[in-house]
């Protein structure tokens, strides 16, 4: 395993895989040649000068463990059989994603960092003209609402940190309030304060003040857990409960403002695509990183072109869209997507026959339609009554009743299983929360 291009010199010493030392100041220099050993990965080389000697040391590894003529036998993934080399290879392959998804998983994120100048003296305004300031004040609050007892040399940093501590202080319950509000307006479509943005005198009065104090208390009480609110609501027999309706409760409570019933809503724009692509298997849930617009080009003489071939890095979530402010969605904009040209603290919900043409005649829809057909397909093979059970069970996350597995298997022999798709992800149960 060992040799020279020379004679050995006489004074080197090999004791199972180290070379103990020799001595360099006759022969000059002395090289090592290994010979491969099937399965090993490398070998791995120290060493360190003492005065005219040098002590090269060959650490063992697992593959060459033995004597140095009787290296362990190990097959190499070229000797495997068939069926092993091609376990092994998939193993590999494996092996590579993990490895890539630990690397992004590990990935450090950037930061941004800035530096906090000194702020500037604030003094009181005679009438409000700036060319006319009176005494200096500290920075603080309306002192109805409480007091920040702060400097007025007081360093932006801590400005910042008191005014924080001051928002979501316990004892100030505005916050909170809301917080849960918002939260509410989210499950139901409408918050206990109707307008979500303004708790004032010019506000609209609370349809449950008792509930909404009780959810601003348990939400402080819980740490400000948004999650812990999102499972007490869920939870709750007012979410679940059914959203049917009687005349009895229509005449005294249309708008299910009273809670008798859950009040069926439609999606939001952006929950409809992103549910079109997951029934399709086509949703990207990488998180993170850059994202997708909508558009080819963005504004100049050619305006805003939208894009009308997606690959898998446009079929992310619609979160990571770019924003365009004054610029709809191309075919979901239809269904109230705020243009970002103004805050919307409470989107409003329309059903127009616009939003039914979108859906229906969309190009974006049809390839959807298309690839759900597909994976019903790979997953079911060629019997029609398992696709249909399949394609419900996917868009409405339920078993077809015996009328609808007939008209749908009548329509998807006639016309196709990717029809039968697109008319599923048009339909109320697919779009509405019910």
């Amino acid at each position: 395993m060992f040799s020279g291009d020379a004679n050995p010199p006489p004074k080197v010493a090999i004791k199972g895989n180290t070379i103990e030392h020799f001595d360099t100041a006759h022969d000059g220099f002395y090289s090592i040649v290994f010979d491969p050993v099937p399965g090993a990965t490398g070998f791995e080389l120290e060493w360190k000068n003492e005065g005219n000697f040098k002590h090269w040391t060959i650490r063992e590894i697992e593959a060459c463990s033995g004597a140095p003529n009787k290296p362990k036998e190990r097959k190499s993934i070229t000797a495997l059989d068939p069926k092993q080399l091609a376990e092994s290879k998939a193993l590999l392959a494996e092996k590579k994603k993990i490895e890539s998804r630990l690397t992004k998983i590990t990935k450090s994120q950037p930061v941004f960092g800035g530096k906090f100048g000194k702020p500037e003296p604030v003094h009181i305004l005679k009438r409000g003209d700036a060319e006319q300031p009176q005494e200096e004040v500290a920075p603080t609050v309306l002192s109805a609402l409480g007091d920040l007892t702060l400097a007025k040399d007081a360093p932006e940093a801590d400005r910042r940190l008191t005014l924080a501590n001051w928002i979501a202080s316990a004892k100030n319950p505005l916050t909170a309030r809301v917080a849960v509000n918002r939260i509410w307006q989210f499950h139901f479509g409408a918050g206990l304060v109707l307008t979500s943005s303004d708790f004032g005198r010019n506000g609209a009065k609370p349809s449950h003040p008792e509930l909404l104090d009780w959810l601003a208390h348990e939400f402080v009480r819980s740490g400000w857990s948004v999650k812990h609110l999102h499972k007490l609501i869920m939870l709750s027999d007012t979410y679940q409960q059914s959203s049917r309706t009687n005349e009895a409760g229509r005449k005294i409570d249309a708008d299910a403002r009273l809670l008798w019933r859950f009040p069926s809503r439609r999606l939001e724009a952006e929950a409809i695509r992103d549910s079109i692509l997951f029934v399709s298997g086509n949703l990207n849930l990488e998180a993170g990183g850059p994202g997708f617009s909508f558009f080819r080009s963005r504004g100049g003489l050619t305006g805003f072109p939208p894009v009308t071939e997606f690959t898998q890095r446009e079929f992310r979530r619609m979160i990571y869209q770019h924003k365009i402010r004054m610029e709809p969605v191309p075919i979901f904009g239809a269904f109230d997507a705020p243009d970002a040209g103004q805050t919307m603290p409470r989107r409003k919900q329309s059903t127009t026959a616009i939003q039914a043409l979108n859906l229906f005649n969309s190009p974006f829809v049809n390839d959807q339609a298309t690839a759900f057909a597909n994976r019903i397909t790979k997953e079911t093979g060629d019997d029609t009554g398992q696709q249909i059970t399949y394609a419900f069970q996917f868009a409405f996350g339920r078993s077809p009743n015996s009328v609808e597995a007939k008209a749908a298997i009548a329509t998807a022999e006639a016309h196709g299983l990717a029809t039968l798709c697109r008319v599923l992800l048009n339909s109320n149960e697919f779009l509405f929360i019910p």
